[in-house]
């Protein structure tokens, strides 16, 4: 038979493949009933195939699992079993016609080496004990950074996402977080998950926004082997098979195409997930927190959100200020992200001038505090003071002091108001180039000699 389906391979070539050693198989058809079993079994298991041929695989071996594989059309690759007192491993493979209907199963025993198995065992020991330390290490470092001890302000507007955040945070109920870009949704996520009775087990973020619409369903529910080209062969679980008994964080929801977001209510409503290409919905236990920087509302009405997925969102509502709302609280943000700075550099400055805290405490922050945060990121990089001055800030945040910030003092004799603008500049500059004499005088565009006089005119000699 063999020669008729391979008629270019000799058949004593596939009688030795069959029958090696190595990899002993045993055949059974679709209601388990032994059709093949190789030589080295046959010393294995004290029988022949002539004795078995046709009968039950229990009948061999009642601890048999084939019949599972069977039944799920799944392969079970490299399962540790065993057998009269030895370890070994095997491989449990379904076998299935031109059509994908199930025919039978094929067992592959492998006879390794008992020292070979243990010296795997003893890797795998090795690496699950690594990846319980990094998991602790990384559910620490959460713990500590995503609290709401870490969410600086005291302002009206935070303090009620405070309150509403740790309302949801001691429930188990969806929770909506808008707010405009850089205002910190995603800290909130991470303090809620990290005060919930979800804490032990993981917080699965997704931005909606960033996988391609062809990909996102296949993203969130996984897939089963052979769903669609491309796919993986042993299939893909998705987002919400990763967030079981977890946090699933929908971030930037108010992307998603409209056709998704009828199987996101669905998976919401109903704590399930079908796999594309799998024959049963899979039952999960996640948690749902969503966020978005747009109006839901105006896009409902423009009929690019669903009403219904908004209000099975919109249970827990928590909005994040945008910065400008609570300019109060702009000067002790400043200190708790110079704080987090001087963490990693011993040199960072810890203070702000009073001048420099006016000019971000009135400016707009259309970035808010991720914007705030990477000004204040620039200024400790170029500074080499103990404070952030005026100078240490990007030229269009220098140009929004509000006139009523300005100096109201009378000005004095021009040479004199003059020569505090020349000091200022001189050190300025000295500031800039870190002490560097010679780029200084560069960067001003007068000779080294000149910016020796200026420096002893005006007491700045031991500037370094």
């Amino acid at each position: 038979m063999t020669e008729n389906f391979f008629p270019d391979i000799p058949p004593d070539l596939l009688t030795a493949l069959l029958e090696n050693p190595y990899e002993s198989m045993i055949l059974v058809d679709k209601d388990g009933m032994v059709r093949f079993l190789s030589p080295a079994n046959e010393e294995f298991y004290k029988t022949t195939i002539d004795r078995i041929k046709g009968r039950h695989i229990l009948e061999l071996n009642p601890q048999s699992e084939l019949q599972r594989v069977i039944h799920t059309g799944r392969a079970e690759i490299g399962r540790l079993i065993k057998l009269q007192g030895r370890d070994h491993i095997i491989a449990r493979i379904p076998l299935k016609d031109s059509e994908g209907m199930v025919i039978g199963a094929v067992a592959k025993l492998m006879f390794v080496q008992p020292q070979n198995i243990r010296q795997l065992m003893r890797q795998v020991e090795v690496l699950e004990s690594r990846l319980d330390y990094y998991q602790k290490e990384l559910k620490s470092l959460y713990s500590k950074h995503y609290t709401f001890d870490n969410i600086a302000g005291e302002a009206k507007p935070m303090q009620e996402a405070k309150r509403v955040a740790i309302q949801a945070a001691r429930s188990d109920l969806t929770v909506l977080i808008t707010g405009e870009t850089g205002t910190g949704k995603e800290i909130f996520a991470n303090a809620i998950h990290q005060m919930s009775d979800r804490r032990d087990n993981p917080l699965v973020r997704v931005n909606c926004s960033s996988i391609p619409h062809e990909l996102i369903e296949s993203e969130l529910f996984g897939y089963e082997s052979g769903a669609f080209t491309g796919a993986a062969r042993q299939g893909k679980p998705g987002k919400f098979e990763l967030a079981d008994k977890g946090t699933i964080f929908l971030d930037e929801v108010g992307d998603m195409p409209m056709v998704m977001q009828a199987k996101l209510l669905r998976v919401i409503q109903e704590f399930e997930v079908d796999r594309l290409g799998g024959l049963k919905p899979i039952k999960l236990d996640f948690r749902v927190i969503a966020a978005t920087n747009q109006d839901l509302q105006a896009r409902i009405r423009e009929g690019k959100f669903r009403q219904d997925l908004f209000y099975r969102l919109n249970i827990f509502h928590l909005k994040t200020p945008a910065l400008r709302t609570i300019r109060e609280d702009i000067p002790r943000i400043c200190y708790h992200l110079l704080s987090k700075f001087h963490e990693g550099k011993l040199s960072a400055p810890k203070r702000i001038s009073p001048e420099a805290m006016s000019l971000l405490v009135h400016y707009d922050w259309s970035g808010n505090v991720r914007e705030l945060q990477n000004v204040l990121q620039r200024a400790v990089s170029i500074s080499r003071d103990r404070t952030l001055y005026v100078d240490h800030l990007p030229m269009e945040i220098q140009d929004r002091l509000p006139r009523e910030q300005e100096p109201r003092h009378l000005p004095g004799k021009l040479k004199d108001e003059m020569a505090i603008a020349e000091r200022q500049i001189v050190e300025r500059a000295l500031r800039i180039t870190q002490g560097n004499r010679g780029q200084a005088a560069q960067l001003l565009g007068i000779h080294r000699t000149g910016l020796y006089q200026k420096m002893k005119r005006y007491g700045l000699q031991d500037y370094e």
